[in-house]
């Protein structure tokens, strides 16, 4: 990577229309190794109790995974695996004691110090790497109407507003094992950014109005106007919302 860079970020989360929050989002910089970092999201679901259990299990074990993380010699790949299948478990033994059955999504990006990128993905929050405006890549959901858009039954604009887009066919807490959707960016570069976010962000926006915003506004200024304008879109029917945003700035 370019020497003369550095990492911009922001995080974000709002309760949306809803009575409560259950989504849960953190960026952690670790604490040996300068200019590595970790982003999660993670969108929780059953109940008051249920989803935030669950939610809250999925930040817990990234915190307790990266802490032990050495950028220098462990693989990133299995640590997110591991990640997921840790998450997973607990979450399905909280469901022993939780009022209702906890289940979580989770998007999580880890940058290491050498600019190179890995991310995993179980769930419909969603990951997208923007190069300046222009869209590199994001995650495919694991949902129904993802699976009749890869059919070719349905198109991204009519998924969106499909009556049942919140079915999913995988997360995290589930009887069957969780879907594990891995993806490695070689390098990152100065006008590259991150961002990981819950159906209630992404929902309200094309790939092309989100790359704009990241773009043209710092973390900070895009976190607030993504939140801002979901909850306008929204009107008064908006989801929990949740997102993380990193940036990388070339230095003069």
């Amino acid at each position: 990577m370019t020497k003369a860079f550095r990492l911009i970020a922001s995080t974000g989360i709002h309760k949306g229309d809803r009575e409560y929050q259950q989504d849960q989002v953190a960026l952690i910089s670790h604490q040996r190794h300068n200019g590595c970092v970790l982003g999660v999201v993670a969108d929780g679901m059953g109940g008051r109790s249920g989803g935030r259990k669950a939610s809250d299990q999925v930040m817990m074990t990234a915190k307790q995974l990266f802490e032990r993380y050495a950028p220098d010699t462990d693989d990133a790949v299995a640590m997110l695996k591991q990640l997921v299948e840790e998450a997973h478990t607990v979450i399905k033994l909280t469901a022993i004691s939780a009022e209702q059955e906890p289940h979580s999504t989770l998007a999580a990006f880890l940058i290491n110090p050498g600019g190179d990128c890995h991310w995993v993905h179980a769930g419909d929050s969603r990951i997208y790497h923007f190069r300046g405006a222009k869209l590199v890549k994001r995650t495919t959901d694991h949902s129904y109407v993802q699976t009749l858009v890869d059919k070719g039954e349905l198109t991204e604009e009519e998924a969106n507003v499909h009556p049942q887009s919140n079915i999913l066919m995988g997360c995290l807490g589930t009887e069957e094992v969780p879907p594990v959707s891995q993806h490695y960016i070689p390098q990152l570069g100065p006008g590259d950014s991150l961002i990981a976010c819950s159906d209630g962000v992404w929902h309200y926006f094309s790939p092309s109005e989100m790359g704009s915003a990241l773009s043209m506004l710092s973390p900070r200024e895009a976190t607030e106007f993504l939140i801002q304008k979901a909850r306008s879109r929204a009107h008064g029917g908006g989801d929990n919302l949740s997102l993380v945003i990193v940036k990388l700035e070339a230095l003069a």
